[in-house]
C-alpha cells in the first residue's frame, strides 16, 4: 500500500496521469486523422465517379479534366480505404504479390512480337493491338501481305494460355507471336481477313479464303456466353454488297456447328411446318382406325353370321352346325373384341390426349417454341 506522506509517490501518481491524458489525446488525434483520411477518400472517389458519368455518357458534355480526352489508357481509378492500405501495408510483398490487386512479377507474361506498324497498349497478360490482319508472325494475314484496307484490332487475354511465361526453362526471354489456338481468349475485328482458317474450322465449312477474304468480328475462348436482357437475334443478308464491293448472294443461313464436325451437318426444321405435316399424319391415323374398325363390325358380323350358319338337305333335312367351327367362331369373336377393338380405343384416347399435349397451342408438350424462332 502506498504510503500517503511519501512525496515520490505522488509524483509518480501525476506522471502516470499525464501520460494516461497525452495517451487518450495522441488516440484522439490519430482517430480524427483516420476519419479525415476515409472523408477525403470518400470525397474523391465521389467526384471521380461524377466526372466519369459526365464525360460523355447519355449525350452529356464531357468535363475538361486532368485526363485526357482521347488517349487515356489507365482506368479511372480511387485509391483505397486507409483501412484496405493498412491491412495491405501488413502484407509479405513476395508471399502475396498480386492480393488486394495489388503488382505482381510480371513471371506468366510473354514477350510480344509486335510489327512497326502496330500501336499495342498492355496490362500484365492482356492486351489491344491496333495495326493490320494477322493471326500469327509478321508476314502472316492480309496485313503482313501488305494488303490495303486491312487494318484490325486484337483483343486478346491470357497469350499463350497455361503455357505462358515470361522466360523458358534455359532462362532464355520468351517472345511470341498472335495465336489464335493457343491464346486463352481474343476477340478479333478485321476490315480483310481468311479468318475461317485462322479459326481452323473443317475444310467444308470454310466460307473465307485467303483469296476470298472478309472482314469478321470473332470471339474465341473457352466458354463463350452472350445474354441479353431483351432479344438476341441473329440476322445474315441485311446489304446487297460486303466489305470487299462484292455482291452477296441470298443463301446465307445461320449454322449452328458442333465438335466442328460437318457430318451430320442437317437443315433446320421449321416448326409450323412440321406442325402442320405432324397434324395431317395424326388425321390420317386416325381415318386408318375408323377404317380398321368397320372393318372390324362387318367382320364380326360375318363371323356371327357363319357361326350359326346350316344347309337344308331334301333327303334328310336341316344338317347340323359343325362344333369345331362353332367353337371357333366363338373364339374368333372374343379375340376381335377383347385384343384388336378395346386396345383401339384405348389407344385412341391416349393418342387424342398426346395430340392436344404436343400438337396444341398452350399443351404441356406443344411442339413449337413460344420464344425461339428460325426461318
Amino acid at each position: 500500500m502506498a504510503d500517503p506522506t511519501d512525496e515520490n509517490d505522488d509524483l509518480r501518481g501525476l506522471q502516470r496521469r499525464r501520460t494516461a491524458r497525452g495517451r487518450g489525446v495522441h488516440d484522439t488525434a490519430e482517430r480524427q486523422r483516420r476519419a479525415a483520411q476515409r472523408r477525403d477518400a470518400e470525397i474523391a472517389g465521389a467526384r471521380a465517379a461524377q466526372d466519369e458519368a459526365e464525360s460523355g455518357v447519355f449525350g452529356k458534355k464531357k468535363r475538361p479534366s486532368d485526363r485526357s480526352a482521347g488517349n487515356q489508357k489507365g482506368p479511372i481509378t480511387r485509391p483505397p480505404s486507409p483501412e484496405a492500405q493498412e491491412w495491405l501495408d501488413t502484407l509479405d510483398p513476395i508471399e502475396t504479390s498480386g492480393i488486394g490487386g495489388t503488382k505482381r512479377p510480371p513471371t506468366d507474361v510473354p514477350n510480344f512480337i509486335a510489327c512497326e506498324s502496330e500501336d499495342v497498349i498492355q496490362n500484365g497478360n492482356a492486351w489491344i493491338v491496333l495495326g493490320g490482319d494477322r493471326p500469327g508472325n509478321i508476314g502472316t494475314g492480309a496485313g503482313g501481305a501488305g494488303d490495303t484496307h486491312s487494318y484490325s484490332i486484337d483483343l486478346v487475354a491470357g497469350r499463350m494460355g497455361s503455357r505462358a511465361a515470361k522466360k523458358d526453362k534455359k532462362n532464355d526471354v520468351i517472345y511470341v507471336n498472335p495465336s489464335f489456338t493457343l491464346d486463352s481468349a481474343r476477340v478479333y475485328i478485321s476490315q480483310k481477313s481468311d479468318i475461317d482458317h485462322y479459326l481452323k474450322l473443317h475444310d467444308e465449312i470454310c466460307e473465307t479464303h485467303y483469296d476470298r477474304p472478309a472482314s469478321c468480328v470473332a470471339i474465341k475462348a473457352d466458354a463463350v456466353r452472350l445474354v441479353s436482357r431483351e432479344s438476341i437475334k441473329l440476322v445474315t443478308c441485311t446489304d446487297h454488297e460486303n466489305s470487299q464491293g462484292g455482291n452477296v448472294g441470298m443463301n446465307y443461313g445461320i449454322h449452328l456447328i458442333a465438335q466442328n464436325d460437318p457430318e451430320n451437318l442437317q437443315s433446320m426444321v421449321l416448326g409450323e411446318n412440321l406442325l402442320e405435316a405432324l397434324q395431317a399424319l395424326y388425321k390420317q391415323v386416325q381415318n386408318n382406325r375408323t377404317m380398321l374398325l368397320t372393318f372390324l363390325s362387318h367382320q364380326k358380323d360375318f363371323n356371327r353370321d357363319l357361326l350359326t350358319h346350316n344347309h337344308f338337305n331334301g333327303v334328310i333335312g336341316w344338317t347340323s352346325l359343325s362344333p369345331q367351327a362353332a367353337k371357333a367362331g366363338i373364339e374368333n369373336m372374343i379375340k376381335l373384341v377383347s385384343q384388336v377393338e378395346t386396345q383401339i380405343y384405348a389407344q385412341m384416347g391416349t393418342e387424342e390426349t398426346k395430340k392436344i399435349d404436343a400438337l396444341t397451342a398452350g399443351g404441356a408438350k406443344y411442339v413449337l417454341s413460344p420464344l425461339n424462332k428460325n426461318n
